[in-house]
């Protein structure tokens, strides 16, 4: 089936990696910490003990929940005004000042933005008979779209997003070409906003027309014929577009060259606000795909429309919540549906839409001891990649499911890619492990050979590192695994500065890969260490379910375990540990810092979501209810608040040094529930760490953020660690 490219992903939360980008260099500077660590410590909190934190008002609003009282003294902050902005504007210039004041900070930026100018491709894909890939110079903040008549062509610049602002705020979300190559969607976000406006592009000419489509959100280009189908919501009421909550989805088809007033609304739902519809159409365009969702858990139901037939109508395959479904691809007036209905690691089936029932179902690849991640259909042939101990394999099928061939990959790593057409003779994946820098290579499908086609080359020596994975028990006895990557002959002495990293949900299964910023972090004696938690899709949707309301608190647990495994394999202490993670994964940090904060010095909860009795009342937070519940309802409250960060910070309490991230413009995890989170923490915890909170401007929950923003970032980030950690490691320089 031909690919949609997306580079955000739709639907509820998503996974932002506090540590994953991609570069590197030579020279490791060697890990120094200060000859008086102890010393460098406790003038890190007595400078932490004079920060001037800004007064921040608090309101008398009181809630009922269920005859239990809850104060939201922070309500105002939910709403952008005047009054916020001075606060964002008070606050980021204190977390300035402190960040401003550790003088080996820009030591941490130049030698980032030294390691970091490298060339980065993404993997060729090709239509209309040409070849198409990204790359990126290096420094530039967006990636170019190149083109090429062949793969020995010359290169030539087709789609350079750099040119949509001066600032690189303005980044492409998505793209679609039409099946005969000829004109190209794609869709822009600005500020790092969720809403996406659509734009249209002969590619012969590399003419813009004036097509223009506002108000996408959660959706992708999905071409047929003279026109695609998209989804969008009414455009939203003026003042608080990035807060409003989201409802009533619908699907339109847009023809060339009309206005968008023209669309035709193809699909609408009345009855149910809180549902998103996902338009997806075959290769052969035989079939408009409808996906419904409820939620963020992945569960959806399933229609389809025999675009064929102009009597056709959206008829039904699936019409509950119960399970997951993704078209692959149809097989005459068949569909070939990847699922986990009866198959927790999902199974590959071929199902008759007119004749849905479970027992017409023919099995193509069934379910195995391995997470089925994905499948391909290209080339004739059925490419399935598994995951094994949160590890990629590929094996390649007939499409009557007969096994062929295996793929060999170079390591344990990451492989994505495979995405073609039926017709093609060849493919593209690529490769990335932590310290395997992403590799392309060429996959022939007649011959099962695969070649390196374009190798990653980084300043930096990453055969320095290892790599272990390591199996833990968690607070319940169940076996967690863990990846913790360091320098080769790393000394177990419980003195190592330690990055711990998860997110632990919506079935997002973390993986492999290899960034340019941990390398900064191992080459300085650093280890960094990723554990699966449950609420991930490592092993399958029991994992999932395992994390999921009323279990989230496995989650939590899960990550106490990884943080007393390093300590009591002598990796680190809690003196040199630092925890991190983004969306799902901030909400982590922050139930972890809550519940232990005793356990480690460092706490990064980015774009978290803090207030877990509200979040459903905002854009798409309605979406993660089938994750974490509602407090809506009496059960759900309980548990909701037992775990909910902002209401479980305690008076007196001393948390660890703790830099909260977020952007004004996330519109997928609002920033008041960082803001709310930072006030009360400023308010009750007790002295001895900052409390400081790094509010990004013109930036959303994550994706499109411009190369030198994501730097800065990074440098604060890390400068913020060693600094609380009482580590300098640019000392002898």
């Amino acid at each position: 089936m031909k690919r949609t490219t997306v580079f955000l992903l739709a639907g509820g939360l998503t996974a932002v990696s506090a540590c994953k980008s991609s570069q590197t260099d030579t020279t490791a500077t060697g890990m120094t910490t200060e000859t008086n660590t102890t010393s460098a410590t406790a003038q890190a909190a007595e400078e932490a003990k004079a920060l001037d934190y800004p007064d921040t008002k608090k309101v008398d609003q009181v809630d009922d929940y269920f005859g239990t009282k809850v104060a939201d003294p922070y309500r105002w902050q939910e709403t952008h005004d005047a009054a916020l902005d001075e606060w964002i504007e008070e606050q980021n210039e204190v977390t300035k000042e402190y960040l401003s004041d550790i003088d080996f900070r820009d030591n941490i930026k130049n030698r980032l933005t030294e390691i970091w100018n490298y060339p980065k491709y993404g993997a060729p894909f090709k239509e209309g008979g040409k070849y198409y890939f990204f790359k990126n110079d290096g420094l530039q903040n967006q990636s170019v779209l190149y083109v090429q008549e062949s793969l020995e062509a010359e290169p030539k610049v087709f789609f350079d997003p750099n040119k949509l602002s001066d600032d690189g705020t303005v980044a492409l979300t998505s793209l679609q070409f039409s099946k005969d190559g000829k004109y190209l969607a794609y869709g822009t976000s600005s500020g790092g906003s969720d809403w996406n406006t659509y734009h249209l592009m002969e590619t012969a000419t590399g003419k813009k027309l004036d097509d223009q489509i506002e108000w996408v959100k959660f959706s992708s280009p999905s071409w047929s014929g003279n026109g695609f189908f998209y989804s969008r919501y009414d455009a939203p009421t003026e003042g608080n577009k990035l807060a409003n909550k989201n409802e009533y989805h619908k699907v339109y088809y847009h023809k060339i060259g009309t206005p968008q007033s023209q669309d035709q609304l193809v699909y609408e739902d009345k009855k149910n606000a809180l549902r998103n519809f996902y338009g997806q159409t075959t290769e052969d365009e035989r079939f408009l795909l409808l996906n419904v969702s409820e939620g963020a858990s992945g569960a959806n139901a399933l229609s389809y429309k025999d675009l064929k037939d102009p009597k056709s109508t959206i008829k039904p395959i699936i019409e509950n919540f119960e399970s997951q479904y993704s078209v692959i691809d149809n097989v005459g007036d068949k569909l070939l549906v990847m699922t986990n209905k009866n198959a927790p690691r999902y199974r590959l089936v071929l199902i008759d839409p007119k004749k849905p029932q479970e027992q017409n179902w023919k099995t193509i690849i069934p379910e195995s001891q391995n997470v089925l991640e994905g499948v391909s259909s290209v080339g004739g042939r059925l490419v399935a990649t598994y995951m094994k101990d949160a590890t990629s394999q590929v094996v390649v099928y007939d499409m009557n499911g007969k096994q062929l061939n295996t793929v060999e990959l170079p390591t344990l790593g990451t492989v994505g890619g495979f995405n073609g057409d039926k017709d093609d003779k060849e493919v593209f994946f690529t490769f990335t492990s932590f310290t395997y820098p992403p590799t392309i290579f060429r996959y022939d499908i007649a011959t099962n050979k695969v070649t390196q086609f374009r190798k990653t080359e980084v300043n930096v020596d990453t055969d320095a590192f290892e790599t272990k994975q390591v199996f833990y028990t968690s607070k319940d006895g169940t076996k967690v695994p863990m990846f913790i990557v360091h320098k080769k002959g790393l000394e177990l002495n419980g003195q190592n500065p330690t990055y711990l990293y998860a997110y632990g949900g919506f079935n997002i299964s973390m993986t492999p890969s290899f960034s340019i910023a941990n390398m900064l972090w191992l080459e300085n004696g650093g280890v960094y260490a990723m554990p699966n938690l449950r609420g991930g899709g490592e092993y399958g949707e029991d994992w999932h379910k395992a994390g999921m309301t009323p279990n989230k608190q496995n989650v939590f647990d899960d990550f106490i375990g990884a943080a007393e495994y390093l300590i009591s394999q002598k990796y680190t202490s809690s003196e040199k540990l630092a925890v991190a993670g983004g969306s799902n994964g901030g909400l982590l940090v922050g139930a972890f810092m809550t519940q232990r904060p005793e356990l480690a010095k460092v706490a990064l909860p980015a774009v978290g979501v803090m207030d877990m009795l509200r979040f459903h009342k905002f854009t798409i937070g309605w979406a993660w209810v089938p994750e974490y519940g509602s407090s809506d309802d009496a059960a759900q409250f309980k548990n909701l608040q037992a775990f909910s960060p902002l209401h479980n910070i305690k008076e007196g309490v001393k948390y660890p040094a703790t830099l909260v991230k977020t952007a004004d413009h996330d519109d997928r995890v609002v920033p008041a529930h960082s803001f709310k989170f930072i006030s009360e923490l400023q308010d009750k915890g007790a002295p001895g760490n900052p409390y400081l909170i790094r509010v990004d401007v013109r930036a959303g929950h994550g994706a499109g953020k411009p190369t030198s923003l994501v730097i800065q970032e990074y440098a604060d980030t890390y400068a913020f660690i060693y600094k609380n950690m009482g580590v300098n490691p640019y000392q002898n320089q």
